[in-house]
């Protein structure tokens, strides 16, 4: 007795399965066409049509975090930051006129397409966020030493040094003012590392003033005052 094996499908079969599959193709197509076109969501730099905010959310937040707070020191915080600073410093961006290493490695090609409306916004949003909070110092006499050296260097200056206060720019309690950035509660290695950026260069907007203060700080110098406006936070 011959056992009977299961026949092909049937053209007829083949067909039917086509037609079964085709609405659910299309289903899908349509929901991942709407996905990209909810603006709620968009991170189409492109696009004219998306709020600031979504950008900020869905794009900045990356490397600054959803509020403005970084966790990787290599990129700024810009909670609480001054919407005039960040406005001048997108549209810097965006033109190419600042070219630090990290301007035209990340920020050149986010900006490009950016709207004067949109690096308003953007500027807003970051701006009305809460300051990031303060970074305790590390548990020793060297980290305090160099915290309050610092201290002095921000509020007094280096007068043998022809370096003037830094607060007489960014304010007492670094919160900045304008066009002069928040400095409080900012990454230590990012201050140090534009410090040394306004030593070699004077490109960016506010660099003709930044690079004769920068010029005549030590690495010290540098490294203490860091330290002091990390340690500052919401202050």
């Amino acid at each position: 007795m011959k056992a009977h094996l299961p026949s092909r499908p049937t053209t007829i079969h083949r067909r039917a399965r086509v037609k079964f599959h085709t609405p659910l193709i299309l289903l899908a197509t349509t929901l991942l066409a709407s996905a990209c076109a909810d603006l709620g969501r968009s991170r189409d730099l492109d696009n004219p049509r998306v709020a600031p905010v979504t950008l900020a959310q869905q794009v900045c937040a990356n490397c600054h975090g959803p509020r403005g707070v970084s966790v990787s020191p290599n990129f700024p915080n810009l909670a609480a930051q001054q919407a005039d600073y960040l406005v001048a410093q997108l549209t810097g961006f965006r033109s190419h006129a600042r070219t630090d290493p990290p301007g035209f490695e990340y920020m050149w090609g986010i900006s490009r397409s950016l709207t004067d409306d949109q690096i308003k916004g953007l500027a807003a949003y970051s701006a009305a966020q809460p300051p990031a909070p303060a970074q305790p110092l590390d548990s020793d006499d060297q980290a305090a030493a160099a915290a309050a050296a610092g201290e002095a260097i921000f509020t007094g200056g280096l007068p043998a040094q022809s370096v003037p206060a830094c607060m007489s720019c960014h304010g007492p309690g670094g919160a900045g003012n304008g066009g002069f950035p928040r400095l409080a509660g900012q990454h230590a290695d990012y201050l140090r590392k534009q410090l040394l950026v306004f030593q070699r260069t004077n490109e960016r907007p506010e660099g003709q003033v930044m690079k004769v203060v920068a010029h005549s700080l030590s690495p010290a110098n540098i490294r203490d005052v860091a330290a002091y406006l990390q340690s500052l936070g919401s202050r």
